[in-house]
C-alpha cells in the first residue's frame, strides 16, 4: 500500500498504517514494512477493531470477545496489559494510532488504510480498473480468517462478515449495471470474471443475470414446414434460427437458444409447460410454406403462462431480398412484444449475408445437416454443401463461420485420422469470416479453440473473452470462454459463464460438461452426477462420465454398470485397431469399465495394460480414447505422452474432469512432471496472466 491517498471516507490523507483484513491479518508502516504484534489477543484486537475504523468498542464488549469465560477482574487486567503491549508495538509508529479511555478503545481512521477499504471506494468511484486487480487479489479469503477465539468471538466475526460481503455484493452489481449503460462489454466481462472468483457459484450466477433479468425472455418453436412430408425441412428452419439471431439483438429481450427452442419440435406439451421448461414468459410459433421464390410466414406472439395468442400475421415475401422479408418479419414481431407488454422496443436489423439465392439456399441446408450432429457422413455432406456455397459467394461470412464450426463438430464427433488438418481448416474458415465481418464474435471462439491447439492458451482465452465482449447474449460464445476457464481450473471464474449459456439454452447437451466440470472442481459429486445425467437423458454419450462420478462417490458397482451404456455411440466415432473384432470390443468395455470405476488395483493395472497397447499401435497417439482413460484412471505417466506438447479439438475435452481434488485423477495434476507438462502445452503462460487454477497455488519450484 502506498502512502499519500483517499482515506476510507474519501477524504485526502497520508496513512501511517495499512491493513490486510482478507486472509491473515497483517499491518503495516508507511513503508509497508510488517508490524509485528507477538500479543495474540493484542494483535487480534487490532484487527477488529480495523475492521470498523472509526468505530469505538467498549472495554466491556473487548473482554467478552477476547477473553470470554474469564472471570471479569482477570479479564479487564488481560486488556489493561494487551493494550500495553499493543503501545510498545505502535510506538516507532511516532503517533497514537489508539484512541484509549476509561470505557472504550478506538483508532484513529484518518490515518489508516486497508484492503476493504481501498475496494469499496474503488468500487463506489467507479474506478473499475483499480477494483478488477483488488478483487483478484482477495479471490475467496476471508475477512480475517485466521482469527478464532471461541463461540463469542466467531459468532460477533460472522454477524460484522454478512453485511460487508452483501454490501460489497451490491456495489459489484452497481458497477456492471454502469457498465452495461454504458455499452462496455469489456470492462464488464472482466469484473465478472474477477467477481466470480469471490463468490460462490449460485451468487456469481446471479451477478451474472442481474443484467438479463430485467429483460423479457421469449423463445422461438420451429416452424411448421407447409407442404413438407414430414412438416420438418431446412428452409424452415433456416428461417426460425435466423429470427433467433434478429431477435437476439434487440436489446430489452433475451431469446432461448436454438438448440433448447427445437427440442420441443413437434412436442405434446402445452404451451405454459413448455414456457415453463424453457424459462420464458413468450413463446413465438409458425409456419412457413415455400414454393418456387415465394415465401409465405404465419407468425403467433403466445402468452407463456396461459398459452393465448396476443397477436398473429401473415408475411408474403421472395427469396429475392429474403433478408428484407426476414427483417420485416422481426420487427413486427418485436413490435407486437413490445406492444403487448406496453415496453418500447428496439427494431432488430438483418443483415444482408449474401446476395446469391443459391449460396443461401445450400448454406442452410449444411446448417441443418450440422444441427444433427450424430450419423453416418452427416457431417460430410454439411462440409460439402457449405463448400459449394463458398464457391458461389466466397465473401460469404455466415457460412465460413458454419463450415469452422463443421469442421470443429467433425474432429468431436466422428472417426478422424488427422485432427491437426481438421483445427487447422477450422482456423482458416474462421479468419476468413473475420477478415469478411470483424464483428461476428463466434468465429474468435473457433479461432480460440485452435489457439489451444497450438500451445497458445493465452491467445486462446485472449479471443475467447474478445468474443464475450463482442456478443455476451451468445451462449455458444459464454460457453467457450466458461469452458477454456474450467480447463485451466479455474472453477469459481468459470461459473457465471457456463450457467449464462445453459439459463439461455437449457436444452443443449453439449452445455452441461462443463457444468458438470464446475461441480466437480468445487467438490459437489451428487451435483456433478445429477448434471450429467441430465447430458445423457438428453441423448450425449455421457454414460463413461457417469460411471466415473459414480466411482468417485464410492458407488463401484452402479459406476461399471454405467460406464460402457454409450458404447455403441462411442464406437461409432473411435478408430479401434485395425482388426479388432466385435467380440474384443465387447472384452475391451468390459475392461476398461472396472479399470476405471471398480476401485481395484488389480482392474487399474489390467486395463493399463490395454491402454499401452493403444497407445503403441493406434497411429494416433492423441486419441481421447487413450487421453481419457489415462487421466481417470491416474495413469500420468501416459497422459503426458499421449497429449505430448499440445492438446488437440478432441482430447481436450478431458480437461472438464482434470481439476479435481479426488483420486486416482488427482495423482495426475501433483505428479512431479505436471510442471513441466503444464509449460510445454502453454497452462503455465495462461495461469501467469489469468490467475492459478484454485487447486494449484503458484509454486515456488517453477521450470
Amino acid at each position: 500500500m502506498a502512502s499519500g491517498v483517499c482515506n476510507q471516507r474519501g477524504q485526502s490523507a497520508s496513512f501511517t498504517v495499512g491493513a490486510q483484513l482478507f486472509g491473515e491479518f497483517l499491518l503495516t508502516d508507511s513503508n509497508t514494512t510488517p508490524i509485528i504484534v507477538p500479543n495474540r489477543r493484542a494483535r487480534a484486537l487490532l484487527a477488529i477493531l480495523c475492521l470498523e475504523p472509526g468505530q469505538p468498542l467498549a472495554r466491556e464488549q473487548i473482554t467478552r470477545l477476547l477473553w470470554s469465560g474469564r472471570f471479569e477482574a482477570q479479564a479487564k487486567a488481560s486488556l489493561r496489559q494487551c493494550l500495553v503491549d499493543l503501545g510498545k508495538a505502535l510506538e516507532p509508529l511516532g503517533f497514537p494510532l489508539l484512541d484509549v479511555t476509561r470505557e472504550r478503545v478506538a483508532l484513529n481512521a484518518a490515518m489508516l488504510r486497508t484492503d476493504l477499504g481501498d475496494l469499496e471506494l474503488a468500487l463506489t468511484a467507479g474506478r473499475i480498473d483499480d477494483a478488477i486487480p483488488l478483487l483478484s487479489a482477495i479471490g475467496r479469503m476471508p475477512l480475517l480468517d485466521d482469527l478464532h477465539f471461541g463461540d463469542p468471538f466467531n459468532d460477533w466475526l460472522a454477524k460484522r462478515r454478512e453485511p460487508i460481503e452483501a454490501r460489497l455484493q451490491a456495489l459489484v452489481h452497481s458497477a456492471l449495471a454502469s457498465l452495461d449503460a454504458r455499452d462496455d462489454r469489456a470492462m464488464r466481462a472482466r469484473l465478472l470474471a474477477a467477481w466470480s472468483a469471490r463468490e460462490p457459484s449460485a451468487s456469481t450466477f446471479a451477478a451474472a443475470r442481474i443484467l438479463s433479468d430485467s429483460k423479457i425472455r421469449i423463445a422461438v418453436l420451429p416452424f411448421q414446414a407447409l407442404g413438407s412430408p414430414d412438416g420438418n425441412d431446412y428452409f424452415a428452419d433456416g428461417m426460425v434460427d435466423e429470427l433467433i439471431t434478429s431477435l437476439g439483438q434487440v436489446p430489452q429481450l433475451l431469446v432461448a437458444g436454438r438448440t433448447s427452442s427445437f427440442h420441443f419440435r413437434g412436442s405434446d406439451l402445452a404451451p405454459a409447460q413448455i414456457a415453463t421448461a424453457l424459462g420464458v414468459s413468450h413463446l413465438i410459433e409458425g409456419s412457413v410454406q415455400r414454393q418456387g421464390d415465394r415465401v409465405r410466414i404465419h407468425a403467433h406472439l403466445i402468452a407463456g403462462d396461459t398459452g393465448f395468442e396476443l397477436w398473429g400475421q401473415r408475411f408474403d415475401g421472395t427469396l429475392d431480398d429474403v433478408f428484407a422479408f426476414q427483417e420485416e418479419v422481426a420487427q413486427a414481431l418485436t413490435a407486437a412484444i413490445g406492444s403487448a407488454l406496453g415496453v418500447a422496443m428496439q427494431s432488430p436489423q438483418v443483415r444482408g449475408m449474401t446476395r446469391s439465392k443459391e449460396a443461401y439456399d445450400l448454406y442452410l441446408q449444411g446448417k441443418f445437416l450440422c444441427a444433427k450432429i450424430f450419423g453416418d457422413g452427416i457431417l460430410d455432406n454439411a462440409i460439402a454443401l457449405l463448400e459449394q456455397a463458398l464457391a458461389l459467394d466466397p465473401e460469404f461470412a455466415e457460412c465460413w463461420v458454419m463450415l469452422a464450426e463443421a469442421n470443429q463438430l467433425r474432429a468431436l464427433y466422428t472417426r478422424c485420422d488427422d485432427r491437426d488438418a481438421v483445427a487447422l481448416r477450422m482456423a482458416e474458415c474462421a479468419r476468413r469470416a473475420i477478415a469478411i465481418s470483424p464483428t461476428l464474435a463466434y468465429p474468435y471462439s473457433l479461432l480460440a479453440i485452435y489457439r489451444w491447439t497450438q500451445r497458445d492458451i493465452v491467445g486462446g482465452l485472449d479471443l475467447a473473452f474478445k468474443a464475450y465482449e463482442l456478443e455476451p447474449g451468445n451462449p455458444a460464445v459464454c460457453l467457450r470462454l466458461g469452458s477454456f476457464l474450467v480447463y485451466c481450473g479455474l472453477t469459481r471464474a468459470a461459473t457465471p459463464f457456463v450457467k449464462e449459456a445453459i439459463d439461455q439454452d437449457p436444452v443443449d447437451f453439449r452445455k452441461y460438461a462443463p457444468l458438470c466440470g464446475i461441480y466437480l472442481g468445487l467438490g459437489d459429486l451428487k451435483a456433478a452426477r445429477d448434471t450429467m445425467q441430465r447430458t445423457f437423458d438428453l441423448g450425449a454419450p455421457a454414460s463413461l462420465w457417469l460411471g466415473l462420478i459414480s466411482a468417485a462417490m464410492g458407488e463401484h458397482d452402479l459406476a461399471v454398470e454405467q460406464y460402457p451404456l454409450s458404447k455403441d455411440q462411442i464406437n461409432a466415432i473411435v478408430i479401434a485397431p485395425a482388426g479388432t473384432s466385435q467380440e474384443a470390443l465387447d472384452a475391451y468395455w468390459v475392461i476398461a469399465a472396472k479399470g476405471v470405476c471398480s476401485g481395484k488395483e488389480e482392474d487399474r493395472q489390467a486395463y493399463w495394460q490395454i491402454l499401452e497397447f493403444m497407445y503403441a499401435t493406434l497411429p494416433d497417439k492423441r486419441e481421447h480414447a487413450i487421453v481419457n482413460p489415462a487421466l481417470w484412471t491416474g495413469h500420468a505417466d501416459l497422459f503426458f505422452r499421449a497429449v505430448d506438447d499440445h492438446f488437440d479439438l478432441a482430447n481436450m475435452f478431458a480437461l472438464v474432469a482434470f481439476w479435481v481434488d479426488f483420486d486416482p485423477i488427482r495423482q495426475v495434476w501433483q505428479h512431479p512432471d505436471f510442471m513441466r507438462f503444464a509449460e510445454r502445452v502453454g497452462w503455465v503462460a495462461a495461469w501467469d496472466k489469468y490467475g492459478w487454477p484454485d487447486l494449484l497455488p503458484a509454486p515456488g519450484n517453477r521450470v
